[in-house]
């Protein structure tokens, strides 16, 4: 007798669904939102991280005065710098990206172009990775652009390079807790459990210290097509930069990225 009840509003919470129009449903599902084909042609597809590009017969100039906007670069091979051995020297390796999966391009980066060079002002100007090296070894980075100065040709035009120097921000804020709850802004920069052990060990002061430390990052920018009509350039990048430290508790390596590029001038 007891279960009634339950029943009754089990059979009447499926007659609503059953007695729903199906126009309804249709629409939700056939929506702007849901039925438009260009959505579902891109998510989860990767191709909302991939940079616009150009016909490979475009060519042109666009001289370097004024500002630039719409950067996009996309890695597309990485590369770890493994320690030396006594067999062989130390030397970049190929890596596979493992986290994010289609999330790892910087876009719509915005900035001054002028007298030759590339000045970065804002943007969506680092993307979080995590790539993973033969060894097995897992080496996140922040892949960035921040405050990127780069100097070269006084037009952009088919052949032409601009090198420069990247901001490479912390991986990891002052504010995150790892494992022991240690953190470099809260008020907690060391573990209860540890102190006993005294703080003249090198290695345990690292762990237990954390530093929002950053680092220097070198870029090239390798221009391949040019359409003067729109403005538009697109090519290539190398960039070089260390990878995560941990907050000072590892030593970081270098991680090298090569990738496509596209870009506007305003």
């Amino acid at each position: 007798m007891r279960f009634r009840p339950l029943l009754a509003l089990m059979l009447a919470f499926c007659l609503t669904f059953a007695a729903a129009p199906s126009s309804v449903s249709a629409a939700f599902v056939l929506g702007d939102e849901r039925g438009n084909s260009q959505f579902a042609g891109v998510v989860n597809t990767g191709a909302a991280g991939e940079c616009a590009t150009l016909p490979a017969d475009a060519q042109g100039s666009i001289n370097t005065d004024g500002k630039f906007k719409n950067l996009c670069l996309q890695p597309t091979e990485f590369f770890v710098k493994l320690a030396a051995t006594r067999r062989q020297k130390a030397d970049f390796v190929p890596a596979k990206i493992i986290s994010p999966r289609y999330n790892s391009s910087i876009d719509e980066v915005y900035g001054d172009l002028s007298g030759g060079k590339f000045t970065a002002k804002g943007g969506i100007d680092f993307a979080l990775i995590t790539v993973l090296s033969p060894n097995g070894e897992e080496f996140p980075l922040a892949f960035s652009v921040k405050d990127m100065i780069a100097d070269g040709s006084k037009s952009i035009s088919p052949g032409a390079e601009f090198k420069g120097t990247t901001f490479v921000p912390s991986y990891r804020t002052g504010d995150f807790l790892d494992p022991k709850s240690r953190a470099k802004d809260t008020g907690v920069d060391y573990a209860q459990g540890l102190v006993a052990l005294g703080g003249d060990d090198e290695d345990l002061a690292k762990e237990n210290i954390k530093q929002d430390l950053t680092g220097q990052g070198q870029i090239t920018l390798s221009i391949d097509r040019v359409d003067e009509a729109t403005n538009s350039f697109a090519g290539t990048f190398v960039a070089i930069q260390p990878s995560d430290n941990d907050l000072g508790s590892k030593e970081p390596v270098d991680i090298k990225l090569t990738g496509v590029l596209f870009g506007r001038k305003a």
